[in-house]
């Protein structure tokens, strides 16, 4: 099922999160952006030449929109994670599925299907379970940043997947946003500050990019080629991977309803590729 190019980007995305933890000793969110960013224009470039495809598109506005509200998220999520607990930071962020689910029905005007619509719901239960986010009254403009990130980074997959109809591959759409990202970033640090880079933090920040680059193209395939919301039910997994990470980094123990929030996590992911089956077929004729 091409939905499980989902579950690759989530793991990704979890390892991104981790690094980017790590990496808030040496610098900032804002620089951590920026390299990240750089990172994937430059790699991505590269594949575009190696295998010839064209750098042009007629689809520059999309492009345009799904770079900014990316951007406008990563930036966000990236300042939450260096504020807040990774879990915490992490749970905030993923209130995207549900905005997905809403602006696909919205916007790409696809039928609603509640079967679908419940296990994103029933995977929701589950990272609230699982996290139990807690929001310190000195957390609270970190925190409010966190549910915007949500906000902004369901635009950004609705955008992927308006230039997935278009024919825009998948590497054409991850270079525009981490070019967008980086020129921004880059400008904005030109009137700040850049902090030295040791090889500790050299070696955070190349797998900062690394893993976030590779989470990019996957999340972009899961959403050219799958259905949005059984690839949206299947975002969910980060939050599993996310806590597993922790388990064996930081040794964070879990207690019975954490247990049970990864459990209706994976249920729900389990839920929806079944129903795929049965509804991609209809799917299709739209």
């Amino acid at each position: 099922m091409r939905s499980l190019w989902m579950l690759v980007a989530a793991f990704m995305f979890a390892c991104m999160g981790v690094l980017v933890k790590l990496g808030a000793a040496y610098f900032s969110s804002t620089e951590l952006v920026f390299y990240r960013s750089l990172f994937g224009v430059w790699m991505t470039y590269l594949i575009l030449r190696y295998y010839r495809l064209p750098v042009r598109t007629p689809h520059w506005r999309i492009h345009c929109w799904r770079g900014i509200s990316g951007l406008v998220s990563l930036l966000m999520f990236f300042y939450c994670l260096t504020q807040l607990p990774l879990a915490t930071a992490i749970s905030l962020n993923y209130t995207w599925p549900l905005f997905v689910a809403l602006f696909s029905t919205l916007i790409l005007k696809e039928h609603i299907h509640w079967p679908l619509i419940c296990t994103i719901l029933l995977g929701f239960a589950g990272v609230i379970l699982l996290m139990r986010p807690t929001l310190p009254e000195d957390h609270w403009v970190a925190s409010l940043m966190g549910m915007a990130s949500g906000f902004f980074a369901a635009i950004a997959y609705v955008n992927v997947k308006q230039l997935g109809n278009l024919g825009e591959t998948e590497w054409l759409v991850v270079f525009y946003f981490t070019l967008i990202s980086t020129l921004i970033t880059g400008v904005w640090l030109l009137f700040t500050a850049f902090n030295p880079i040791t090889w500790h933090g050299l070696l955070l920040l190349l797998g900062t990019g690394l893993t976030a680059t590779l989470a990019q193209l996957a999340m972009t395939r899961a959403y050219h080629k799958g259905v949005t919301l059984v690839v949206t039910s299947l975002g969910y997994s980060t939050v599993l991977f996310a806590s597993l990470w922790g388990i064996l980094l930081w040794n964070e123990l879990l207690p019975p309803i954490a247990w049970l929030g990864m459990g209706l996590i994976i249920l729900g992911g389990s839920l929806s590729g079944f129903l795929s089956v049965k509804l991609t077929p209809a799917v299709a004729q739209k």
